[in-house]
């Protein structure tokens, strides 16, 4: 009994602790990627922003990733688009859906450069012009795709719930955006904003 009640727990942990290896996903040859593409466009070669809205929105999916320390050295929650333009959309407040169609209210992946720090009505009142530099998010500069704050968004994962919906901005927490803000304000070089699945 013993012996057998043993082998039950060791299962579970052994089962449990699989599971957690499984679902953590791994970035390294997205950002290798990333990292080759700063080199050769003469953007900020310490660090990239990397949003992957594949992962639900109650949990956090926009990553600062350290080139130097060859990790993530922050991360917190962002929105996704409504997408509701285009079509009915009944999953939009759980899974991502992209168009790079104007008023479509979509995300659009694809990489960015991080333009001019603006006036926002949003959050902290700052925002980042996002110029896209792939087919599939050209649109953003004429959609007005901004990474802004919005004090709806909050500073810690709230999974099962779910971030609320954008009109294709990722927006992040007001304590979060001021983090990126001052990263932003010191940088060099244009910093690399990319949305994957």
């Amino acid at each position: 009994m013993k012996k057998s009640l043993l082998v039950v727990i060791l299962s579970f942990i052994f089962c449990n602790n699989a599971k957690v290896e499984i679902s953590a996903k791994d970035y390294k040859a997205t950002n290798i990627e990333a990292l080759a593409y700063c080199k050769k466009n003469g953007f900020n070669e310490e660090y990239y922003f990397l949003l992957d809205l594949s992962i639900h929105p109650g949990k956090n999916r926009f990553f600062i990733y350290d080139f130097k320390e060859n990790k993530i050295t922050d991360k917190n929650l962002v929105t996704h688009g409504s997408c509701d333009q285009l079509e009915e959309n009944p999953n939009k407040w759980e899974k991502a859906k992209f168009s790079n169609t104007t008023d479509s209210h979509c995300s659009m992946k694809g990489k960015y450069k991080i333009g001019k720090r603006d006036y926002s009505s949003w959050g902290i009142n700052v925002k980042y012009w996002l110029h896209g530099l792939e087919k599939s998010n050209e649109n953003a500069v004429k959609r007005v795709v901004v990474l802004h704050s919005w004090n709806a968004v909050a500073d810690e994962e709230i999974y099962p719930k779910v971030s609320p919906l954008s009109w294709g901005c990722p927006a992040v927490s007001d304590a979060f955006m001021r983090k990126l803000d001052t990263r932003l304000q010191k940088a060099q070089k244009p910093v690399l904003l990319w949305i994957i699945e």
